[in-house]
């Protein structure tokens, strides 16, 4: 044990120090061979194809390689006669017996063809790599090293470098939620996308592309970046898929089916699920209140206990045509409905002065929710020839609706309220993308993409006569023009590789709230560069440096004017009136990889102008001699972030991996917020604020005996001053254990999220006049057993790569660095 203690410091020692110390070109006296590996019916190019050079009448490799997504490949070799072997799975490989290399050789364009003979005993030589640096993004492909078997996108997430998802189902990037989430490079359109992200199975997920300095080919939304969620598309001749049963405590059940068809001309895949979950939560406010001149005035204590029940079905099918063998025609469905109940329960303990009991009262939220979502999808792809040259068009109709209501009783009479929220959302997105290589290393992009989107949520609160209580009543209006046009050119010189790129986007919102007749409208229109720049400083390690403007506009609950009102003394409220904010991005990063080591780290800054912010203030109400206090989104002023970032991903030996993140920060925020207060003065609050923060994430997957795999996370989230107060540090651990059976068709899982139960949000906020200390958790500890089977689909299935557009790009092209 102490030698595997000081095995794994030396590897943090010495990944830390070695970067900075060496600078490795390439090795000495070494050639280059190069080529295209190609399907030989599609003239697809076949990424991940694998090349071994080997001695002569041997099966040692002395050198090897994987082909890249336009089927390239470059292995570097000393010179002299060898034997070179092309393969890819269930396709028959390629040799090119007693080959003499003296110099740089190019072995020109590579066909295979597909061999069904393979497709039930397959070899594989080298695991898919976990992680692709390209110029601007990082892509992770889930595999075998992420075991979320029986779990959601959400789990998958969760085991994502840089991304981490609280109990509640959001999503955060390097700390930050103000992020956009993508599915096949389309905005989700879902009303409530945690809860969209929850429907869906994991295993629907081929990849997740992390773009944390998008370039001027995506959106400019989302501050902190992009994350990228691209669904499988089979690719193997005939039938073939994978079913997924799955149950756990709190009760917990779940059916899903992934499952695909190919033909020569026509590709059909379909997935869908059906889920039932219990989440059980609960927390507690504790606050102490003030004087004037202060001396203590009394005491409250809230205690939460909380059970959410969702039924959620989901499906999406779709069928991808080959009209010719340049042109590709994709259309899909997708469906999700949900249905829920909901029970908050809030007991209230008042104290005097004295910290003497003196009375309780309780609060009692019982509500019902449902949603459907649907979507239709169309892609078109014409390629003018094998080298990069295309054209794509993409169209999406969606129809989102989300309703839900609410009886609130209480102690008293007075007490009872009922509380409606229906919502609907539609939303149009037409896109077109041009990509034009232009000689060796260079290509050019262009494109539209016009979002138009209409959003209309009705609120009413009742009284206990049935009356709407106006003030905090309203119909929101919001709609949304967005047209925006990009372009961009990507060259390579040398070791250097350049990508600079325009953005252009008009917005026109409408925010009315229909009931007071307050209208607003929003336009702007802004200017969004992008320029990125890589040096390969050899095969195994690469610098880059980016920069990019983003913007973030409001959205969901910050505009939503409606109340929760669930508690009845601490209050949420959107804001209608947000305006957006700028984000100017610099991101610098840096890769080195050895034979059982992979480091990647990166630091970064970012300048926020009217940033979002949540404040708290007092409305001036009372319930039972307590003041009412109202959070609610402001634009702050400016925030800075400056951070750094590193992954760290050590193989020890082929049965046991370690994979590492860490990510420390620092928020500095300046601005202030004005209200009025009960006596009608003028309150200016001071919110400048410094905070440093961290965040490390630490997975070990181990292959026990009998072929038994044991994944163990850790995750950490660092305290963080805020400006009102400040959110103590949460420590959480999950555990799986899974186990092949049936030859490898079907897998046997088992999973325990959050071991301690620990996994719980904690902060102190002081306000004038009073200070609150407050826990809450959203889901408590869970188990889960799932059995996976598939067929006619080998566990460690590449899926060849036949003609697409997954959404990768957003409809662009591929420039890797």
């Amino acid at each position: 044990m102490k030698k595997l203690k000081f095995a794994v410091l030396l590897v943090f020692f010495f990944t830390s120090f070695y970067n900075y110390a060496q600078q490795p070109g390439p090795a000495k006296n070494k050639v280059k061979v190069t080529g295209k590996v190609f399907e030989k019916v599609s003239k697809q190019p076949l990424e991940y194809a694998t090349i071994s050079i080997m001695a002569l009448n041997d099966t040692k490799v002395i050198a090897g390689g994987i082909t890249n997504p336009k089927g390239e490949f470059e292995v570097a070799v000393a010179p002299g006669t060898y034997d070179i072997k092309i393969e890819f799975i269930s396709f028959k490989p390629t040799e090119i017996k007693q080959k003499a290399i003296t110099g740089d050789t190019n072995l020109g364009s590579v066909n295979l063809s597909e061999d069904a003979a393979q497709l039930n005993e397959v070899v594989v030589r080298a695991e898919k790599s976990t992680v692709e640096i390209k110029l601007d993004k990082k892509v992770y492909n889930v595999g075998q090293d992420m075991m979320v078997k029986g779990g959601t996108v959400s789990d998958v997430l969760d085991n994502v470098p840089s991304v981490s998802v609280d109990t509640e189902g959001n999503v955060s990037l390097r700390g930050s939620d103000n992020i956009r989430i993508l599915i096949d490079g389309r905005p989700s359109n879902a009303i409530n996308v945690a809860e969209a992200l929850r429907q869906l199975p994991a295993d629907a997920i081929d990849k997740v592309e992390v773009i944390t300095n998008p370039s001027a080919r995506y959106d400019a939304e989302g501050g902190s970046g992009l994350i990228n969620i691209i669904l499988k598309k089979g690719k193997n001749q005939g039938f073939n898929g994978t079913f997924i049963a799955s149950t756990g405590l709190p009760e917990t059940y779940g059916l899903s089916a992934n499952l695909n068809y190919k033909t020569e001309k026509l590709n059909y895949f379909t997935t869908a699920g059906y889920n039932y979950r219990t989440n059980e939560g609960g927390g507690k406010t504790n606050s102490q209140y003030f004087n004037d001149d202060g001396t203590a005035k009394n005491f409250l204590d809230e205690d939460r206990d909380t059970k959410r029940i969702r039924n959620g079905f989901n499906a999406r099918g779709g069928v991808e045509w080959s009209i010719t063998p340049t042109t590709f025609w994709t259309n899909a469905i997708n469906y999700q409905n949900n249905t829920g109940e909901d029970k908050d329960l809030i007991n209230y303990s008042n104290y005097d002065a004295a910290h003497a009991f003196t009375g309780a009262t309780y609060r009692l939220n019982k509500g019902d929710t449902g949603s459907e979502n649907f979507e239709y999808t169309s892609n078109l792809i014409k390629n003018f020839n094998d080298k990069g040259h295309k054209l794509t068009a993409d169209l999406s109709i969606s129809r989102n609706t989300d309703d839900s209501n609410s009886l609130i009783t209480g102690s008293n009479a007075s007490d009872f309220n009922n509380t409606l929220n229906d919502q609907v959302q539609k939303q149009v997105l037409l896109q077109a993308d041009y990509v034009l290589p232009l000689g060796k290393g260079s290509q050019f992009e262009a494109g539209y993409k016009g979002s138009f989107g209409d959003l209309n949520n009705e609120y009413y609160v009742l009284d206990s006569n049935g009356a709407k209580i106006d003030n905090i009543s309203n119909t929101l209006e919001y709609k949304e023009n967005i047209n925006a046009i990009y372009t961009q050119y990507g060259f390579k010189i040398n070791k250097f590789s350049y990508l600079f790129g325009l953005r252009w986007e008009d917005t026109n919102i409408q925010v009315n709230l229909l009931d007071t007749q307050n209208f607003n409208t929003k336009k702007y229109n802004n200017l969004f560069p992008s320029a990125f720049i890589s040096y390969e400083i050899s095969d195994q390690s690469n610098f880059t440096a980016s920069y990019s403007k983003r913007l973030s506009r409001p959205r969901g609950r910050f505009m939503n004017p409606a109340v929760n009102y669930s508690s009845n003394i601490n209050i949420f409220q959107g804001n209608p009136d947000l305006d957006p904010s700028l984000t100017d991005k610099y991101d610098i990063g840096y890769i080195k990889r050895w034979d059982k080591v992979t480091f990647n780290t990166s630091a970064y800054y970012e300048d926020t102008k009217d940033v979002f912010s949540f404040v708290r203030s007092p409305t001036g109400d009372e319930v039972n001699g307590i003041p009412v206090i109202l959070s609610r989104p402001i634009n702050l002023g400016k925030e800075q972030k400056f951070g750094f970032e590193f992954t760290l991903n050590y193989t020890p030996f082929k049965w046991w991996r370690l994979n590492s993140n860490f990510n420390l920060y620092n928020v500095k925020t300046t601005g202030e917020n004005s209200y009025t207060d009960a006596n009608g003065d003028l309150v200016v609050q001071n919110l400048d604020n410094k905070a440093n923060t961290w965040f490390a994430r630490i997975s070990s997957k181990v292959t026990l005996p009998y072929k038994i795999d044991w994944q163990l996370t850790g995750m950490y989230n660092g305290e963080q001053k805020t400006a009102q107060g400040k959110n103590l540090g949460q420590f959480g651990m999950n555990t799986s254990l899974s186990k092949d059976v049936l030859k490898d068709k079907g897998t046997i899982a088992f999973n325990i999220s959050d071991v301690f139960n620990s996994r719980i949000m904690k902060s102190y906020t002081y306000l004038e006049n009073q200070t609150s200390y407050s826990e809450m958790q959203f889901r408590k500890r869970q188990f889960n057993l799932s059995f996976t089977y598939r067929f006619n689909k080998p566990k460690s299935d590449r899926e060849k790569g036949a003609p697409k557009n997954e959404g990768g790009n957003d409809g662009g092209g591929e420039f890797p660095g």
